[in-house]
């Protein structure tokens, strides 16, 4: 019984960081968006959040659209690759294709704009192609 409960609460320690690095997307210091964004990689990399993630697919996928659109090279470098992980966590059912078909025309665009940052780039067709391979539906 108590291992339960110590489980419980560790996951929901585990959550509440999540949260509040989803929460520092949106903060106005760059320094603080990209590392959130390396704490999230390091976690959707670590462990399956599938749950967590599904309640709040919409909110971190504005976050890392944010991220993408305002950020420079490494902040765009991490924002692809957590969106990457993201797909990976979501899976290929509608959820995931959902969050690939926001962001794609802005990846596409990041991928195809000269001035943007080689590191933001590769991160973006990396992305770009992970979320196809994963989250776009069979198209016939």
């Amino acid at each position: 019984g108590s291992e339960v409960v110590a489980e419980q609460g560790q996951e929901e320690e585990v959550e509440d960081r999540l949260k509040e690095h989803v929460d520092n997307l949106l903060d106005k210091s760059a320094k603080t968006r990209q590392a959130a964004l390396q704490s999230l990689r390091l976690a959707f990399s670590s462990k399956t959040l599938s749950e967590f993630l599904l309640e709040r697919r919409l909110t971190l996928t504005d976050c890392l659209e944010k991220c993408l659109k305002k950020g420079k090279g490494e902040e765009q470098a991490l924002a692809g690759t957590v969106l990457t992980l993201l797909c990976l966590q979501m899976g290929s059912g509608p959820e995931g294709e959902e969050v690939f078909h926001s962001l794609k025309p802005l990846l596409v665009s990041i991928l195809t704009d000269n001035t943007a940052s080689t590191g933001a780039r590769q991160s973006c067709a990396t992305a770009l192609g992970m979320c196809c391979y994963i989250a776009a539906a069979d198209l016939k």
